[in-house]
C-alpha cells in the first residue's frame, strides 16, 4: 500500500504561481511512477503531468506544457507540481497517484491522493 496526502493548493490570481507537493507513505515510493490529475466541475478526471521512478522522464499534457514543472524527491518520498502562468482553466481539483509505469491514463494508477483545491481568479 502507499498512502498520498497532497498539500499547497489554494486560491491565486491569472499569473500567479503555486506549487504542490504530494507526501507519500507506505511501500516503496521510489520504485514508482508518479502522476498529477486534476477534476474541474462537472468534468472528467485528466492527466496533467507524469514522472518515472527515477525523476529522469517527465511527461506533460499539452494544456499545462512549458507552464508546470513535474518533479520528485526520493529521500523524501514526496512528488512535486510547480504551476507558473496559471489561468482560470487550471482551476480543478489536483490529484497525485502512484503507477508502476508513468501514464496518462488514470485508470492504471494504483494509488490516489484525496486532492487538493486549486482556483484561479481571473
Amino acid at each position: 500500500q502507499v498512502q498520498l496526502v497532497e498539500s499547497g493548493g489554494g486560491l491565486v490570481q491569472a499569473g500567479g504561481s503555486l506549487r504542490l507537493s504530494c507526501a507519500a507513505s507506505g511501500r516503496t515510493f521510489s520504485s514508482y511512477g508518479m502522476g498529477w490529475f486534476r477534476q474541474a466541475p462537472g468534468k472528467e478526471r485528466e492527466f496533467v503531468a507524469a514522472i518515472t521512478w527515477t525523476g529522469s522522464r517527465a511527461y506533460y499534457a499539452d494544456s499545462v506544457k512549458g507552464r508546470f514543472t513535474i518533479s520528485r524527491d526520493n529521500a523524501k518520498n514526496t512528488v512535486y507540481l510547480q504551476m507558473n502562468s496559471l489561468k482560470p482553466e487550471d482551476t480543478a481539483v489536483y490529484y497525485c497517484a502512484a503507477t508502476s509505469v508513468p501514464t496518462t491514463k488514470p485508470g492504471q494508477y494504483n494509488y490516489w491522493g484525496q486532492g487538493t483545491q486549486v482556483t484561479v481568479s481571473s
